[in-house]
């Protein structure tokens, strides 16, 4: 006799979970419509400065975080400090441009660093060492150690890899940040180092998970050669098992991207969903990014070969970058028709209430990015965002950073604008954070441990603020606050 109940005890378990979670998660809903912690939520938010609203925000339970692009979601001083540390780098040195000498040759050294796609000629391009000695001395020239930078150079470097100057904006971020870091994101000694890092920061500010949209293409050992997405796999996996990741207390788990406006998209798309089928321990979905403005990018081009992939495969997450545009047309609809189940940004659904309609009260959820869409002048003035109608007329939302990396931000500005332009709720605030985890790609098991815990946090934190002064708790919180949130927020140290 065949033991099914054996065979499939873990995905039997995980499914009672859950369902018990879902029990759980109506008689906690209607706790909360009857009362609890929303008079001291309303108190807060009323009386606090914007000192202590930040503290609170800062310490409160956030569940996950599901649209983060990993290369652009550390904050840049921690990589500039793991690129110069050969204790932490693998003992390589990283070159960077600081003058330009017109030398009358193509000083990017794009055939090692970029695999032969162009690469503008900007200042503080860094590249690998074995690049810069295949250069000849007059574009050597250009370039300086990383290690080697003055105070001066230093902060240069940090401000070009942000968007921290009035004028810059989105062709600064998609078409010059990224040829200016890139190599240091393919790099396997850098890479895990900034993913625990990560995983730390993120830890602080009262996230479980992260689900980073990391491709395992594109990395390159010190001398140039190209390392198999196998050995990538392996080496984050390694990582992730040592014990400053385990201690964090964060779960993480990657989502394999495309880049939709290239003409090898369709290709990408195939190798991601057969990468992520034999991997499905660490990569749990498949994302489609680049610039939507970009027409070569647009939904319905990959129409056939995602239905290609349903007949091939099943049980991989999609969660697809839809409506990042000015622009109203139907790129949410047609990304729908792709088989997302989640959104990435989703901005201008609003111009399209057929679609907008069709998803309220159903199984698809809305990543939103309040500080990218606000930087990257989406919604300038946040006011104007439509994260409110979304989030009230039923469509699950929840709060991610994008690249807070190039915005100098944190996940409790996401919670901290939210709060001051939407005048949120606090069954609002812990519903966003219920359905990060509950639409997340993760397996049930995990899934049902990680919400488990986090209402487990969320009943702890809410008790600690109704027996005490929250004036004085939040005097006794140090937030780290970000360049973001000074900025924006005028909130200071």
């Amino acid at each position: 006799m065949i033991n099914i109940y054996g065979k499939y005890r873990p995905a039997i378990l995980g499914g009672l979970i859950l369902m018990l979670v879902a029990i759980s998660d109506q008689l906690i809903t209607k706790a909360e419509a009857e009362n609890s912690f929303e008079p001291v939520w309303e108190e807060i938010k009323s009386q606090s400065t914007p000192a202590q609203l930040y503290a609170f925000l800062f310490q409160l339970p956030k569940g996950g975080n599901l649209h983060t692009h990993f290369a652009g979601s550390v904050p840049m001083e921690y990589l500039l400090e793991i690129a110069r540390d050969k204790n932490r780098n693998g003992g390589q040195e990283f070159y960077t441009r600081v003058k330009i000498n017109n030398c009358g040759e193509d000083c990017s050294g794009r055939r090692l660093d970029y695999a032969g796609t162009s690469a503008p000629i900007v200042y503080f391009q860094t590249t690998r060492e074995v690049t810069w000695k295949s250069l000849s001395s007059c574009c050597q020239s250009e370039y300086k150690p990383l290690s080697a930078l003055n105070e001066e150079e230093t902060a240069a470097w940090l401000s070009s890899v942000k968007l921290d100057r009035p004028g810059e904006g989105r062709n600064e971020f998609f078409e010059v940040i990224w040829h200016r870091m890139g190599v240091l994101f393919s790099d396997p000694h850098i890479n895990p180092e900034l993913l625990v890092t990560n995983m730390k920061l993120f830890g602080d500010e009262g996230l479980r998970y992260l689900e980073f949209q990391l491709p395992p293409r594109g990395w390159r050992h010190s001398d140039g050669r190209s390392i198999p997405a196998e050995e990538v796999y392996e080496i984050l996996k390694e990582r992730l098992k040592q014990e400053d990741a385990v201690a964090s207390g964060v779960t993480v788990r990657f989502r394999n991207v495309a880049i939709r406006y290239l003409s090898n998209a369709e290709a990408q798309i195939e190798e991601a969903f057969a990468f992520v089928d034999s991997h499905r321990d660490l990569w749990v979905g498949v994302d489609m990014a680049g610039r939507e403005d970009d027409d070569k990018g647009h939904p319905l081009r990959f129409l056939e070969t995602f239905r290609k992939m349903r007949k091939r495969y099943g049980g991989i997450g999609l969660s697809i970058h839809g409506g990042e545009v000015d622009e109203p047309n139907t790129h949410v609809r047609d990304t729908l028709l792709l088989g997302a189940t989640r959104i990435g940004h989703g901005l201008n659904l609003i111009s399209d209430p057929d679609t907008l309609l069709y998803m309220r009260n159903r199984e698809y959820l809305i990543e939103s990015c309040l500080v990218s869409n606000r930087v990257l002048e989406y919604f300038p003035n946040l006011d104007d965002h439509p994260f409110p109608e979304f989030l009230r007329l039923g469509i699950p939302v929840c709060l991610n950073t994008d690249d807070r990396g190039m915005w100098d931000s944190n996940m409790t500005d996401e919670y901290f604008s939210a709060v001051k332009h939407f005048n949120l709720r606090w069954d609002e605030i812990v519903k966003m954070g219920r359905d990060s985890l509950h639409y997340a790609f993760v397996d049930n098991a995990k899934k049902a441990e990680l919400i488990s815990a986090y209402e487990r946090d969320v009943a702890s934190f809410e008790m600690k603020y109704q027996n005490a002064n929250w004036r004085e708790l939040t005097s006794h919180i140090e937030p780290a606050i970000s360049p973001y949130a000074l900025r924006t927020f005028k909130i200071s140290n």
